[in-house]
């Protein structure tokens, strides 16, 4: 199967409870980073550094968690699916 096709499908997919609820953690993460960086004024250059690794562990976990998939809910949508 192509890599890309693969990575589509899994992402449509139905995710697990516990990864849905770090996807939404990985996003407070991200935005919480995304706020500092571009906050007007001066930034101390520690926190700015500290805000670009928010942002980038932010993304990471939201990318993991929507890639992982509920094998059992997913099985369940194929039945429903075919009958």
């Amino acid at each position: 199967m192509n890599l890309l096709t693969e990575i589509k499908e899994r992402a449509q997919a139905p995710t697990p409870k516990f990864f849905r609820i770090l996807k939404r953690a990985g996003l407070i993460i991200a935005a919480v980073g995304t706020a500092v960086i571009t906050a007007p004024g001066s930034v101390p250059a520690v926190l700015a550094a500290y805000a670009g690794h928010a942002i980038t562990a932010g993304t990471i976990l939201v990318s993991i968690s929507q890639l992982t998939v509920d094998e059992e809910r997913l099985h369940e949508k194929l039945l429903s699916t075919v009958q």
